[in-house]
């Protein structure tokens, strides 16, 4: 393998190389950032021999050194997405997200390495904290733009990298990792919450089977806590790509208000005017989009924070923030479920 996996395998010549600017940099300090499970994230301070000869920082995503985190990415090709997402996509697509320096991926899908510009001072999203639907009106924005850019293209089923099926993996997977959660979080969420659960549990094989209205670009896991905000924040860029597939955007916009709003009240009354957004977004860029059936998707798809929160939760390294986000991520959108009927549409 001919790149570092993290900080402490880089020096400042493979480094300086690697950003294009060889035998200018002196050296580099690193720093932990972020909150992700799956990879492991660090800001480099660099060290330029003289000013101006490249970026005062960036950031490098390295894989995680948790072994259950590791072998979760390996079995759904989540590295292998995120990296792709930069090398093939994200410079045409038009979707604000931070530009990529280097990328390399070993073939164990495992190690890889990516280098990204760093958005500092944009503030990632609290997802314990939530937001409000005025908070998000620059998110769906953002969203309506990725789903925008191949809505209901051919060019989708030439991306092999992304169509991996993992639904035989799901389907084993997730009746287990339901039991274990309903046991880990017993005492934390009601009872129609946790139940809710194991209605999607006897469900399972039509809610994996259904067929978006207009197969797109998503994002899937779509979430302030992987959005980064400008300190005004009027402009945001969406980050962490590892769960990037094809799918309904109704379901990723769904994700996102169900996940994202932390106040009941406002979570029930924000369905509507954030799909109206939305659907206003698309076409202002050219997409003419069918709304019945995206609704029925947008319904379907509040039980997509739910279904997340089961399936990470208990194959990640478990920490106490871990904990409470999870208990947070399968909250919420299980109150935007069974207001919607969701599970009644399956």
């Amino acid at each position: 393998m001919s790149f570092p996996t993290a900080p402490d395998a880089m020096n400042a010549a493979w480094l300086g190389a690697a950003l294009g600017a060889e035998g200018q940099l002196r050296g580099f300090t690193a720093t932990r950032v972020g909150t992700g499970q799956m990879c492991d994230s660090y800001r480099l301070a660099l060290h330029w021999e003289k000013d101006g000869a490249g970026p005062a920082s960036i950031i490098a995503k390295c894989p995680s050194q948790d072994a259950a985190s590791r072998h979760i990415a390996r079995l759904t090709g989540t590295y292998v997405k995120e990296v792709n997402w930069y090398r093939a996509l994200a410079a045409e697509s038009g979707v604000s997200a931070p530009a990529c320096h280097f990328h390399a991926i070993a073939a164990d899908e495992v190690e890889f390495l990516l280098l990204l510009s760093d958005l500092a001072p944009a503030r990632q999203g609290d997802q314990l904290a939530g937001t409000d639907l005025a908070g998000l009106v620059p998110c769906i924005d953002a969203a309506a733009s990725l789903h925008a850019y191949l809505w209901d293209d051919p060019r989708l089923d030439g991306l092999d990298w992304l169509a991996r099926d993992n639904g035989s993996l799901v389907r084993t997977l997730f009746p287990q990792l339901y039991q274990g959660f309903r046991e880990r979080y017993a005492s934390r969420l009601d009872t129609d919450v946790l139940d809710l659960g194991a209605g999607l549990v006897e469900r399972l094989d039509a809610y994996l089977a259904r067929v978006p209205a207009a197969p797109t670009l998503v994002h899937g896991d779509l979430r302030i806590d992987n959005i980064l905000f400008a300190p005004d924040s009027a402009r945001c860029w969406l980050v962490d790509w590892q769960t990037l597939g094809r799918g309904s955007g109704a379901a990723d916009l769904a994700y996102l208000v169900g996940t994202s709003i932390a106040d009941p009240g406002d979570r029930a009354a924000a369905d509507h005017p954030a799909f109206d957004h939305w659907i206003a977004a698309l076409a202002d860029r050219g997409i003419e989009a069918d709304r019945a059936a995206l609704w029925t998707d947008y319904r379907v798809g509040a039980l997509s924070g739910y279904f997340m929160a089961v399936f990470a939760s208990m194959s990640v390294e478990r920490t106490a923030r871990g904990d409470e986000m999870f208990a947070v991520m399968a909250e919420r959108p299980a109150r935007q479920a069974l207001a919607l009927g969701s599970l009644d549409l399956l």
